[in-house]
């Protein structure tokens, strides 16, 4: 059948409209994947105790994760098929989607048997306390099943954005919006024909959400979008292929999940000063990732942009349509802070629902942390857009290396350090801010160096 054909945005003459057509589809499946952990949040806040909500926050970073495990695939995919589109090789750009699908197959397998037989100890290892641990331990046996078709959503939906394609991502999550919300609450509450599995339910939900995602693109991968079609000739390994994926992938990979086990590292360092930091912390992280959605929308168009610019070799334009994205998602992050800083106790306190006992004291200690994070914003921002497209450029060493400094050199010694002297969770919150204060720095030092424009993919 006769595919529809890639985006090329390097065929506009000018950068902010090809911007926002790449962001705002992203930003509505940015909004649309937030909403599936909101859901869990609100469901396991209305019905549930703190330890369950200590748990879906411990099980939300595990599903960050899950996610990133073929991160090493997606991010060499879609610096390669963004750069191959600006070059004006589609076909090239649909071999590439073959053989990351193939290498995330490879990935897939394996880690769904691990976390099959070793779920619970990976939750005792996060040091959560008391019935979270049981709590946490069944949410993820459910989830574990479906790893091969988180890898499927994953890896295509990187070769989507490299081509230009972030309509098809917002589609494709808001069905598996209506997916969770309609099994979630139904089993909890037990809707009609539905049983009431209670906690359970809030699992099986989940699971049968990021099933829905995973067939719907592997059957339009089938059918074709996009300038992509699954063919049986390009899933053949195409080792020069797979050694180029490789190249820009393992340092992203490497980048992104470092950050994330640093990110663990500290949860768990939380964690271990009681359920109530834990909560709390839970709670706050969960209102932060509204600042992620403006955030994460254009970082996918800074790294189309890159990619694409770079593959036509039009290197002024790349560099000024990140600037012009940088600016953009200054602006709306900037504003979602002070919305934090004023307005932190009330989202709390939807966040954990009804005031019943131990929830006053979680929605207090979460607004303390909003305000702290909300001079974060500018810096979160400068640091989301400009790491963004540096990978898409396929220089990814560089924010490997700025994010393990930020961690490994400031957060986690100094959390221990605070920790050690008897502070809590709010001293721990501070010294988030410098951290991505610190990173946002570095990175930007590197994008006006210039050295980004001269990787090879």
């Amino acid at each position: 059948m006769e595919l529809t054909a890639p985006i090329r945005v390097a065929d506009d003459e000018g950068v902010l409209r090809p911007m926002l057509r790449l962001a705002l589809p992203a930003l509505g499946e940015q909004m649309l994947n937030l909403t599936i952990m909101l859901s869990d949040q609100i469901l396991t806040g209305m019905y549930f105790s703190t330890d369950h909500i200590a748990a879906v926050g411990t099980v939300s970073y595990l599903m960050w994760l899950v996610y990133e495990l073929f991160v090493v695939v997606a991010i060499g995919a879609t610096a390669l098929t963004a750069r191959f589109i600006g070059q004006k090789q589609p076909d090239l750009a649909n071999r590439v989607a073959n053989q990351a699908l193939l290498m995330g197959c490879l990935l897939a397998i394996p880690a769904t048997i691990l976390g099959l037989i070793y779920g619970r100890e990976i939750i005792l290892w996060l040091d959560l306390q008391g019935n979270a641990v049981g709590y946490a331990s069944s949410y993820m046996g459910y989830v574990f099943w479906f790893l091969p078709l988180i890898m499927v959503e994953t890896v295509l939906l990187a070769c989507l954005r490299g081509v230009g394609d972030t309509r098809t991502g917002m589609w494709v999550m808001l069905m598996v919006n209506a997916v969770n919300i309609l099994v979630s609450w139904g089993l909890v509450q037990g809707w009609g024909p539905l049983p009431e599995l209670g906690w359970d339910g809030v699992a099986i939900g989940t699971s049968a959400a990021l099933a829905t995602g995973g067939s719907i693109l592997l059957i339009l991968f089938l059918r074709g979008q996009s300038g992509l079609q699954l063919r049986l000739p390009y899933l053949k390994p195409d080792f020069d292929l797979i050694r180029r994926l490789l190249k820009v992938g393992i340092p992203g990979g490497l980048d992104i999940l470092m950050m994330i086990s640093c990110q663990i590292w500290f949860l768990t360092l939380i964690n271990g000063l009681g359920n109530l930091s834990a909560a709390a912390h839970n709670v706050a992280i969960k209102i932060e990732a509204f600042a992620f959605l403006p955030g994460t929308a254009f970082q996918v168009a800074a790294a189309t942009l890159a990619g694409q610019y770079l593959g036509a070799k039009n290197y002024r334009k790349a560099s000024h349509s990140i600037l012009v994205t940088s600016i953009v998602t200054l602006s709306f992050m900037t504003l979602i802070g002070l919305v934090f800083y004023f307005g932190g106790e009330g989202l709390a306190s939807l966040m954990v629902g009804a005031d019943r006992a131990g929830k006053r004291e979680v929605i207090e200690l979460s607004a303390r942390l909003l305000q702290i994070i909300a001079f974060s914003m500018p810096s979160l921002a400068v640091l989301m857009i400009l790491a963004g497209a540096l990978r898409g450029a396929g220089d990814t060493r560089w924010p490997m290396v700025i994010n393990l400094l930020g961690f490994l050199a400031l957060r986690i010694p100094g959390t221990y350090l605070l920790f050690g002297y008897g502070f809590g969770v709010e001293a721990a919150w501070w010294l988030m801010l410098a951290d991505l204060t610190f990173r946002a720095s570095l990175v930007s030092v590197r994008f006006f160096q210039g050295g980004w424009q001269r990787i090879n993919v």
